[in-house]
């Protein structure tokens, strides 16, 4: 039996404090974290777009850098995953739901509802929709991901370091990572991810209910959502207890098969010639405006400034805050790749996916509402893909699709936040037992359920994002830690060369 970390225990009595606040008083506690989380987004918001447009750029440098030619492991390593099954891993952990949950519903948004800059339901709105898209989902994100991971690979493959981000300080900090400080670390990546997980848990659950309720009245409420929840939960034991080697591998390369199913009908059930049309202009809207889309803090308009802190800085925030689940499950997977590999993998395909489902689903929804085929602007968040999927042929079939589709997503999430937080909790064990696995899974899927009965979601992605900005400041002193160790290994290779 491997041993339990304090972590573990320090993790646990934490969530403890905060579930029970949010249950005993859900107002205040909404209220506050909604407060704290607004201060963060305009205080920091110029912040958040230096550090994820520094990734981006760190990302590129990489790929082209002397350290490219690194390998993650040993010289003689190779990956233990074909491409094709990486790719779905990084895309199945990165995204998962939110690209069912947001492909329609965001670009509709950002069209009909509250445009960036743009007046609502016009041609340029729509563009502008797919852009603004394409940004919030695309190149930052994925750079982000792969400098934390490449981070954690690196420690943990090259330098044999345990699978903890405390580890990756090392060469700062030294010895005093192995002490109360490195147990702070780690403790505020574990926070984040169980959290994190527990939040999309609970928005998964939302919408699975919502679409069996448009599909076939399945009652809408916690009781639904509850036995929604319980069935998940059972499959990703299920599958956490088969181990990640396939498990999550077999669940991985099913959710990429069936997401390319899902595109294949939209594109050609949809405005075929329209969405293609519209990725090719948008793809090269996004690229051209990359640099003002990266630094834009619209300081001296309101309007769009709260547009940004909603939406933009949101999602930065979002994304760091996930950034300890997504990050170590990549470099768990990635290890015998070049740091030339891995950054290009990491950065340009799961972009490549995403930029074409937001054009698929969000020309879709917008070409529906623009030409009044379906008032998709009225429909709830969760409800808008499968209204939108009422109004096209084969619709009951591609729902039931798109219902797997969520729930495979929904399985695969929580599978690998359970190994992740296995690893945490056993001193970075690559090999957790499934006892430590199956605690955090009930342990996850327990916090969605009690605040999925209370409303307590968005305090609870509240505290995520507000957990981001610490986070981002470790991100930061990663990055020097791993440019500084590097340096040393790059000076290494080359005396044994000569």
């Amino acid at each position: 039996m491997k041993k339990i970390s304090s972590v573990f225990y320090i993790t646990i009595g934490l969530i403890i404090l905060t579930v029970g606040y949010g249950v005993i008083a859900s107002d205040s506690f909404e209220a506050i974290t909604s407060t704290a989380k607004n201060f963060v987004a305009s205080s920091f918001g110029w912040y958040y777009l230096l550090l994820m447009s520094l990734l981006v750029a760190l990302s590129i440098f990489f790929i082209f850098s002397p350290f490219g030619k690194i390998r993650l492991g040993k010289d003689t390593d190779r990956p233990e995953f074909s491409t094709i099954t990486w790719i779905a891993m990084l895309f199945s952990a990165g995204m998962g739901i939110g690209l069912v949950f947001y492909g329609a519903a965001e670009p509709l948004s950002h069209f009909a509802i509250s445009p960036a800059t743009s007046e609502p339901n016009t041609d340029a709105a729509f563009k502008e929709a797919l852009r603004e898209s394409f940004f919030h989902w695309g190149l930052h994100v994925w750079a982000m991901y792969g400098v934390v991971a490449l981070a954690l690979a690196y420690f943990q493959f090259r330098k044999g370091e345990p699978g903890l981000v405390s580890a990756t300080l090392k060469p700062i900090f030294g010895k005093k990572m192995e002490g109360p400080w490195g147990t702070l670390v780690d403790v505020l990546a574990v926070f984040a991810t169980a959290f994190g997980v527990a939040t999309t848990l609970g928005f998964g659950a939302v919408q699975i209910n919502a679409g069996l309720n448009h599909l076939f009245g399945f009652e809408i409420g916690i009781k639904s959502q509850v036995i929604i929840i319980a069935v998940v939960t059972v499959l990703f034991v299920f599958s956490a207890w088969s181990g990640i080697s396939r498990g999550i591998k077999y669940l991985s390369n099913t959710n990429l098969i069936l997401a390319v199913a899902l595109l294949i009908f939209v594109v050609a059930l949809g405005p075929t010639l329209l969405i293609f049309n519209m990725f090719t202009d948008s793809v090269g809207g996004y690229l051209a405006n990359l640099v003002s889309l990266s630094f834009r803090t619209a300081p001296l308009d309101a309007g769009n400034r709260e547009w940004l802190d909603g939406w933009t800085i949101f999602y930065w925030a979002w994304w760091i805050s996930w950034a300890p689940f997504v990050s170590m499950f990549i470099a768990r997977v990635s290890r015998g790749r070049t740091i030339r590999e891995f950054m290009t993998g990491v950065l340009l395909a799961p972009t490549l996916l995403c930029t074409f489902w937001f054009a698929a689903f969000g020309t879709t929804a917008v070409n529906m509402q623009k030409e009044g085929i379906a008032d998709l602007a009225q429909s709830s968040i969760e409800l808008v893909v499968f209204d939108m999927f009422s109004a096209m042929p084969w619709s009951f079939f591609i729902s039931i699709v798109a219902i797997i589709l969520i729930a495979s997503f929904f399985v695969t999430s929580a599978d690998s936040a359970t190994f992740v937080l296995g690893m945490q909790s056993t001193y970075g064990s690559l090999t957790p037992p499934n006892s430590v696995k199956i605690v955090w899974g009930v342990i996850q899927s327990t916090i969605a359920l009690i605040l999925l009965s209370v409303n307590g979601l968005n305090a609870l992605q509240n505290t995520i994002i507000i957990a981001a900005l610490p986070f981002s400041f470790i991100i930061l002193l990663m990055v020097v830690s791993l440019i500084k160790d590097l340096n040393q290994e790059l000076k290494s290779m080359r005396m044994k060369d000569k």
